[in-house]
């Protein structure tokens, strides 16, 4: 990770953050989604004056976990504020590959209350006072990828969205027309759990949307290589990739600064 924070410092300056390195908060907060109870955490820097880009951080299967929770922390640091929702509820996470998969599936089968369950997080961003809701974004890692896919086709008001390592489910029909804003992908091409068939058709059907796509594919890169810790998890198909988890982030930074 020391080339991912040689960069956030190098990048600070693109925002005008002053100083700003040290003053980061955060706080948990609730929300609801039905009856359902909630509880994402927002990250902000103190040292930015006024309102300010919004983006949505969307966990991998685990849950929200600390690697959500510190790439959000990371994006208040270039002076972003940042809300980690919560696509469980009531705080769950684990490191059980098996109870992992129940509970994405659990969300996933019911494609309306898994759209619902996202919007209820960005809604929750977009009403705060430090939030500028007229620039917003949404990131998502393996299963948050897949999440923020879905917000686009659901026709969420974002400038852009951000799939690090995502399944890159194909639209319903003509859903990928609802979207506007810029779509970032950033793939490992030798991600067993994405076959090259699946990134064909997401590739046709967002060209033939007309979406504004930018698809990064990194050669030799496995999935969920963002992930410091991907290896631990006892999965052949998981594997931590230094170069790609930094040339992926910078093109996220880079996306953010041409919408925003």
């Amino acid at each position: 990770m020391k080339l991912i924070s040689m960069l956030i410092v190098t990048l600070a300056a693109s925002l005008s953050v002053s100083g700003a390195m040290a003053e980061v908060r955060s706080t948990p907060v609730a929300y609801k989604d039905g009856s359902d109870n909630l509880t994402g955490y927002l990250y902000w820097n103190d040292a930015v004056e006024g309102k300010r880009p919004g983006v949505l951080v969307v966990h991998e299967w685990w849950g929200l976990n600390d690697y959500a929770k510190s790439r959000a922390e990371q994006l208040a640091e270039l002076g972003y504020v940042a809300f980690a929702v919560d696509m469980y509820g009531g705080n769950k996470v684990t490191s059980h590959p098996k109870q992992a998969g129940e509970w994405m599936k659990a969300t996933v089968s019911n494609l309306d209350g898994w759209r619902r369950r996202a919007q209820k997080g960005l809604e929750k961003l977009s009403s705060l006072s430090i939030t500028d809701n007229s620039r917003l974004a949404a990131i998502g890692y393996c299963f948050g990828g897949s999440t923020v896919m879905q917000l686009a086709y659901d026709g969420a008001d974002l400038d852009a969205v951000v799939s690090f390592h995502g399944s890159l489910p194909p639209p319903n029909g003509n859903e990928a027309r609802n979207f506007k804003g810029r779509v970032l992908i950033e793939h490992g091409n030798a991600d067993a759990f994405v076959p090259p068939e699946r990134v064909a058709a997401f590739k046709s059907a967002m060209s033939d949307a007309g979406v504004d796509l930018v698809f990064h594919g990194h050669d030799d890169v496995r999935h969920g290589f963002t992930n410091p810790d991907a290896g631990s998890f006892g999965i052949d198909n998981l594997k931590y990739d230094e170069a790609a988890d930094v040339a992926s982030w910078r093109a996220m930074l880079q996306t953010f600064n041409a919408v925003f």
